[in-house]
């Protein structure tokens, strides 16, 4: 399983009782540290070992960056130190980065920015590049939160609290994506919504016939039709004479008399007869799927009823029953 990587940052001589605690404190979460020290970051041999640090913090979730009174080992890149542009590294990566500075460093700050000008020996700092470095971080406009300490203690706690905050985030933003996945939803429906009034308006009055095709082929009149009749093939009924014809192309005879009473509720069905050796099929569609131009009404599925059509098998009658020989 994935786990967040953690690199840690700082000077190792004075701050390695530190380093050791908050190492401690990320294994404990589960979490997988990064530091230098142990091995952690592979070396070629192509490169200064600390560009192969710098190429390693791509590839971390969090930079923890600590700044003590030491500079450090200097760069070979410029006068900063390694742990300097490590944390540069991170900032210019976008990483989620924390910064911790040593109270009694952070408070004698105050006194460099009061004597920039000025060649002073600063109590706290073997550096005046320190203080210059945390100018320049402070004059960030994003990512550049600072969090003073005096003990592993006081970062191990800021950490636990980031990183909760962090995790309730998280559960925060998969709940949005939900709402986002569901607005998407929406607007795609009202998009097909849209395209389908598009479709209907008096600018396409001419797919007007199209539309009623649609509807008539869908239409549960037909379903039931070709599921009974067993018709291998699609086709739509536009009205009665369309039906009469389907029927007629299926050796079915239209009783003449069912068509006296269209809304009769004594004669409800249209009938049709198919007599095959001595069986007669009867075949009633219900009259008031048909207006009074004998149009097919659109009938939703929600709306069907099986009783609009009736189909029963009759036995034909002996005619030679009684005959004597």
């Amino acid at each position: 399983m994935a786990k967040p990587r953690i690199f840690i940052s700082s000077t190792f001589y004075d701050l390695r009782q530190v380093r050791a605690n908050i190492v401690l404190f990320i294994e404990q979460l589960g979490y997988e540290p990064v530091r230098n020290e142990e091995g952690d970051i592979p070396y070629g041999k192509d490169d200064a070992l600390e560009e192969y640090c710098y190429k390693e913090i791509k590839t971390v979730d969090i930079l923890v960056s600590i700044i003590g009174g030491r500079f450090g080992t200097e760069s070979k890149r410029n006068n900063s130190s390694i742990s300097q542009l490590e944390l540069k590294t991170a900032l210019n990566e976008g990483k989620q980065v924390y910064i911790f500075i040593e109270k009694n460093v952070l408070s004698e700050y105050e006194t460099y920015l009061l004597n920039k000008g000025n060649d002073l020996v600063y109590r706290y700092v073997d550096d005046k590049r320190i203080y210059e470095f945390i100018e320049e971080i402070k004059a960030l406009s994003t990512n550049n939160i600072i969090q003073d300490f005096e003990t592993a203690s006081d970062i191990t706690k800021y950490l636990k609290e980031q990183f909760a905050g962090l995790f309730q985030r998280f559960l925060e933003e998969q709940t949005r994506i939900k709402e986002v996945s569901l607005i998407k939803g929406l607007e795609k429906t009202a998009q097909t919504l849209n395209k389908l009034v598009n479709f209907l308006s008096a600018e396409n009055k001419d797919q007007a016939e199209e539309i009623n095709r649609i509807l008539t082929v869908n239409h549960p009149l037909v379903e039931r039709i070709k599921t009974e009749l067993s018709i291998p093939y699609n086709f739509y009924i536009e009205g009665f004479s369309d039906l009469n014809e389907l029927l007629k192309a299926r050796s079915y005879k239209f009783d003449i008399s069912s068509e006296d009473l269209p809304f009769d509720d004594s004669e409800p069905y249209y009938i049709w007869n198919n007599i095959i050796g001595r069986k007669n099929y009867v075949l009633g569609v219900n009259k008031q799927l048909f207006d009074k131009d004998s149009k097919l009404i659109f009938v939703k599925k929600s709306d069907w009823s099986d009783d609009f059509v009736t189909i029963d098998i009759k036995e034909k009658p002996d005619d030679d029953a009684d005959l004597p020989f």
